[in-house]
């Protein structure tokens, strides 16, 4: 199959050098150079390096307008492939290639449609993810299925591992599909269900807000959301009015319960109350500050105790 593949960040790195190695990619495209670091020095993408170094033409792009539609249009490209590219594609783009556009989305689809599904479905506390490679239609994520893996949510999975995981199987899950349409012994299905019987559910773009540790809930609750937002917005709250990133964290069942958002010392450990049992900061990121073990950032306060908000 002749190929364009568009994704931007390092989760569709595996699928495009899966691809690159099975079929023809007849160019890459990908987002501008960006400002990165605190010098903010412009950066190609982690898909363009990818790109450059599989010596595959690289279309660099924000928006993918006339311009971009011409370029594949002279491509003659039987299949677009997206993965996490961070931009809509449109009429007539959609239909340029042959074949049109699949993508590889990573949930179970009609479950979690937007942005962050492996964010949102980790926060929501579900047991299982996976990937869907599909159709892509002018519809929110809604087009046919092609194909479908699943996998077990860790009980202290990160969004961030949880992500690298599924873009390694899903690149291969990818390559697979892409094979099946060639010689034509896959068929999609269609997507059924509606947000109100509840098959159909969205993962809007994760905000800071969603990023904030709410220590009134339950400890469960607690620790999906830290390990939702994890690495990306990130989790945080106001400790003593100073703004803490809690980097990482454990459940402790087996200790004192501090009042909800009390924060107190248990020989070397550092708990935070919740509703039911504490939780245990064990590495964390004060503002101004460099990141630090929970327990030396505890004893540079000074304080016995504190309120996390």
């Amino acid at each position: 199959m002749r190929l364009v593949f568009a994704g931007t960040p390092a989760v569709a790195v595996p699928s495009l050098t899966a691809l690159a190695a099975a079929h023809d990619v007849a160019a890459v495209i990908t987002r501008v150079d960006a400002p990165l670091g605190r010098k903010r020095v412009l950066t190609p993408s982690p898909v363009a390096l990818a790109a450059e170094e599989l010596g595959l033409p690289v279309i660099k792009a924000n928006r993918l307008d006339d311009e971009v539609t011409a370029a594949v249009a002279g491509l003659a490209a039987d299949l677009g492939v997206i993965v996490a590219y961070g931009g809509l594609v449109r009429e007539p783009l959609l239909s340029t290639p042959r074949l049109g556009w699949i993508n590889l989305h990573f949930s179970l689809l009609p479950r979690w449609r937007g942005a962050a599904p492996v964010q949102w479905s980790i926060i929501e506390g579900d047991t299982e993810s996976g990937a869907t490679v599909f159709q892509l239609v002018p519809g929110l994520d809604a087009g046919a299925v092609w194909s479908t893996t699943r996998t077990p949510i860790g009980g202290n999975e990160t969004a961030g591992n949880l992500l690298g995981r599924l873009a390694e199987s899903g690149a291969a899950q990818l390559v697979q599909t892409v094979d099946g349409i060639a010689d034509g012994s896959l068929a999609a299905t269609e997507q059924v269900g509606t947000v109100e019987t509840g098959e159909v559910t969205l993962a809007p773009k994760l905000s800071l807000e969603n990023a904030h540790l709410d220590f009134s809930a339950p400890l469960d609750e607690v620790y999906r959301r830290l390990r939702g937002v994890t690495p990306e917005p990130g989790a945080f709250a106001e400790f003593d009015d100073v703004r803490v990133k809690v980097l990482d964290a454990a459940p402790a069942r087996d200790e004192r319960r501090p009042a909800p958002g009390e924060v107190v010392a248990s020989g070397r450990r550092v708990l935070v109350g919740t509703a039911t049992d504490p939780l245990e900061l064990l590495r964390v990121h004060p503002a101004g500050k460099k990141p630090m073990p929970a327990a030396d950032w505890w004893r540079g306060s000074g304080v016995e105790r504190m309120t996390a908000r």
